[in-house]
């Protein structure tokens, strides 16, 4: 049987797109320890917000960076290429502290630079708001490029992510792997998750930062086209079908007065008229 710790860990790493805080309080109200309990999910904190990006804003800056394995230093510190910085995060509240000044160490400076300026141009064309970061990994064998883009409106009972990420072996002929993930949570009177992911494999010849980042751009803009048309394909179809038909008075039926119509009456016995 799974212990206290094993199933809240679960709860957290299964938390929809900015509703952390939600389930935080959620696993304090339902279990017995508490508060005590929180300090003891460390590791799955940890793992939710590397694997989903979330995203930090640094003292003082404006800006919100991305927390993930590949930008990761020792303890709870990860670093950010293009503000210099490294900073520690409380992974429970996600907020940074501690930042200090970061010089990236890497033979592909340059080209991770490049790639920052072209990802950053393809991020303000494509996406209101989003955070992105190229970091080396592999031992400077090759480089992730990242990309995640958050829309909340609790208000509005939805709330959604947008993440891409890719690796760029370094060579002269490239092929560029990564993955595109698209999680929503829609949750007025009901709950209903997407969670959708697209495999990447993009050829990149005599590969230059600009052309890898407009190959990117194509495949993304290829997947939401894809689920454009997949929605409106759900909408006409199975959203249809499960959807409760009015009746030909174009009316909704009040079921607590069913015994007053024709249907009623027939289902119940009675004499229609």
């Amino acid at each position: 049987m799974a212990s206290t710790v094993e199933l809240a860990s679960s709860f957290i790493e299964g938390a929809p797109p900015g509703e952390l805080g939600d389930v935080v309080s959620d696993i304090k109200t339902l279990t017995s320890d508490g508060d005590d309990l929180i300090p003891s999910l460390a590791p799955a904190f940890e793992r939710y917000n590397e694997t989903q990006l979330a995203t930090v804003k640094l003292p003082g800056a404006s800006q919100e960076v991305i927390v993930s394995e590949f930008n990761k230093l020792d303890g709870n510190r990860y670093f950010d290429v293009e503000s210099q910085t490294s900073f520690e995060v409380d992974h429970v509240t996600q907020e940074a502290s501690a930042s200090q000044s970061y010089v990236l160490d890497s033979q592909n400076a340059d080209l991770i630079k490049s790639l920052l300026k072209a990802l950053a141009q393809h991020a303000l064309e494509h996406y209101p708001t989003s955070s992105y970061g190229v970091y080396p990994i592999e031992n400077d064998s090759a480089v992730a490029i990242l990309l995640v883009a958050n829309r909340y409106s609790p208000n509005n009972f939805w709330n959604g992510r947008f993440r891409s990420l890719y690796q760029v072996p370094v060579g002269d002929s490239t092929t560029v792997t990564g993955k595109i993930h698209v999680d929503v949570h829609y949750y007025e009177d009901g709950n209903v998750s997407l969670n959708s992911t697209k495999p990447i494999s993009v050829s990149v010849p005599n590969a230059t930062a600009e052309t890898i980042i407009s190959r990117i751009a194509a495949a993304e803009r290829s997947y939401q086209e894809e689920l454009n048309k997949a929605f409106g394909q759900m909408a006409e179809g199975a959203f249809k079908s499960l959807r409760r038909q009015l009746p030909i008075t174009r009316q909704k039926v009040e079921w607590e007065k069913v015994g007053g119509y024709r249907l009623g009456q027939d289902i119940s016995g009675g004499k229609g008229r």
